[in-house]
C-alpha cells in the first residue's frame, strides 16, 4: 500500500499561494467600491450581508446535517431587533449589533429543542412553520414594530474624517463585519464543535458512542445559524433603512435554502458564490421581463444540480476529477515488452521458435532419455492415420538440433495409438 507524504516544502508552496490569494481578494474587494458606480456598490454590499446569512445556514445544513425552512424568520428577527433599537430607543449602530447577534442566538437556542426529538420533513415542516406566522405577528404587533407600513430609519453615516460616499462606506462596514463572521465560522468549523456537527452529520449513533452530546450540538447548531442570520438582518437595516413584514416572507426562507445549495453545501465559499446567486440572477432576469425572475431563478438551480451537484465550489474539484479519470489510448493495442517489433503482436507465434515435429505429436516422442535419434526418411517406416494427419504433406522437414524438450522423459504411450516397430 502507498503513502503519500507531504513534504515541507510543497506545504510552503501552498501556504504561500493561499496567501497570495487573500492578498488578491483583498486588493480587489478594497478596490472595488471606488471602480463601480454606487448602484453596483449597493449590489456588492448586498451580496456580502447575504453570505453571512448563508454562512449560518451552511453551519447548521452543511456541516450539521439538519434542514431549516425558516432562516428568514431569524434573519427578520435581527432585522426588526435592529430598527426598533434605532427608532425607538435611539441607539447607536454599532450597539444594535452585538444585541441582535445576542437575542437570535437565544432564540435559535430555544428553537433547536424542536430539533432534538424531530428531523427530516418534520423539521422542515416545523421550520417552515415559523417563517409563514412571522410576518402575521409582525403586523399585529403595531404598536413596537410600525404594522404593515413597517419602520423607518437612519441610514449609517459615514465620519467626516473618512471622505468617502455613504455607500462605499456601508460597503467597508459591511466588508469588515463579513471578513469577521466567514473567519469565526472557519474557526468553529476547526474547533471542537465543528467536529462533533460533522460526527454528528455522518453518524448519529457513532457519534453518541464516541461520547457526542447530541443534544447538545443539535442545539447549539440552531443558535449558532440563528446568529448570524440575525447578524445579516441587522446588517440589512443599516444598508436598506427599512423593514417590513412583507419583506421577510417565507419566500426569503426557500430563498437562501436554494442559494445555499447552489454555492455549495460544506464548503468555506459556496455562501459567496450562493449569495451572488442570490442577489444577482433575480436582478439580471429583471430586465428582461417581469415573470422572468422566477423562472430564471428555478431553470438555473435545476441546470446547477445536473452539471454539478455539489454546487459551484465543487465545481473545479469534479473538472479536475473527470479530467483524471480520462482513459490513455495507446497506438499498439495491449501491452508489449520494450524493444519487441510493433509488427509481432499481429502473428501470436511471431518471435517465438517453430516446434520440432518431434513436439507436434505425441506419437513421435522417442523413448530415449540421452538424445533422440534422426527421424527416418520417408518411406522407410510405416505412418499411421493419426500420423499421416498431423504430419504436413509438403517436403519432408530436416531433423531439428536436439533441445531441453527432447532430453525430457518420453510421454507414456497413448490409448488406441499403433504398435510400435523393432525399428521405433
Amino acid at each position: 500500500m502507498s503513502t503519500v507524504t507531504t513534504t515541507p516544502g510543497a506545504i510552503g508552496t501552498r501556504r504561500l499561494r493561499a496567501a497570495l490569494t487573500a492578498l488578491l481578494a483583498v486588493a480587489v474587494a478594497a478596490y472595488a467600491p471606488f471602480y463601480f458606480a454606487p448602484f453596483q456598490v449597493f449590489q456588492l454590499t448586498m451580496v456580502l450581508l447575504y453570505a453571512v446569512a448563508l454562512a449560518g445556514l451552511n453551519l447548521l445544513v452543511g456541516f450539521g446535517g439538519q434542514i431549516s425552512l425558516g432562516h428568514g424568520a431569524f434573519f427578520a428577527a435581527g432585522a426588526y431587533t435592529t430598527a426598533v433599537m434605532l427608532d425607538r430607543y435611539g441607539t447607536g449602530h454599532l450597539a444594535t449589533l452585538p444585541v441582535a447577534a445576542a437575542g437570535c442566538f437565544l432564540l435559535g437556542l430555544g428553537f433547536g429543542v424542536p430539533a432534538l426529538r424531530l428531523r427530516g420533513l418534520y423539521l422542515a415542516l416545523v421550520t417552515l412553520s415559523f417563517a409563514v406566522f412571522l410576518p402575521p405577528l409582525l403586523k399585529r404587533l403595531e404598536w413596537v414594530t410600525g404594522g404593515a407600513m413597517g419602520l423607518t430609519v437612519d441610514k449609517l453615516e459615514p465620519p467626516a474624517w473618512s471622505g468617502l460616499a455613504e455607500d462605499q462606506w456601508m460597503y467597508f462596514v459591511v466588508l469588515a463585519v463579513t471578513a469577521a463572521a466567514l473567519l469565526l465560522a472557519r474557526n468553529l468549523l476547526r474547533s471542537r464543535v465543528g467536529r462533533a456537527l460533522r460526527a454528528l452529520r455522518d453518524n448519529e449513533s457513532a457519534a453518541e458512542v464516541m461520547g457526542v452530546r447530541l443534544s447538545l450540538h443539535k442545539t447549539l447548531a440552531f443558535a449558532w445559524s440563528a446568529m448570524f442570520a440575525g447578524v445579516a438582518g441587522c446588517l440589512y437595516t443599516w444598508v436598506i433603512g427599512f423593514v417590513s413584514p412583507d419583506s421577510f416572507s417565507f419566500v426569503l426562507s426557500i430563498t437562501l435554502l436554494a442559494g445555499l445549495v447552489v454555492g455549495g453545501l460544506a464548503s468555506l465559499y459556496g455562501p459567496l458564490l450562493g449569495a451572488a446567486f442570490v442577489m444577482y440572477v433575480p436582478s439580471v432576469s429583471q430586465d428582461l421581463n417581469e415573470a422572468a425572475p422566477g423562472v430564471v431563478f428555478g431553470l438555473l438551480i435545476i441546470a446547477v444540480m445536473f452539471v454539478a451537484p455539489t454546487g459551484l465550489a465543487g465545481l473545479p474539484g469534479r473538472v479536475r476529477e473527470a479530467a483524471g479519470r480520462r482513459p490513455v489510448r495507446t497506438a499498439g493495442g495491449p501491452h508489449r515488452p520494450s524493444g519487441s517489433d510493433p509488427q509481432a503482436g499481429s502473428d501470436p507465434h511471431a518471435g517465438a521458435e517453430a516446434p520440432s515435429p518431434s513436439e507436434s505429436t505425441p506419437e513421435s516422442m522417442p523413448e530415449s532419455t540421452s538424445e533422440s535419434a534422426p527421424e527416418p526418411a520417408p518411406g522407410t517406416e510405416p505412418k499411421s492415420e493419426a500420423d499421416s494427419a498431423s504430419t504436413p504433406k509438403s517436403t519432408p522437414e530436416p531433423s531439428a538440433p536436439p533441445t531441453p524438450a527432447d532430453s525430457a522423459p518420453a510421454d507414456p504411450e497413448p490409448v488406441g495409438a499403433p504398435p510400435r516397430t523393432e525399428k521405433e
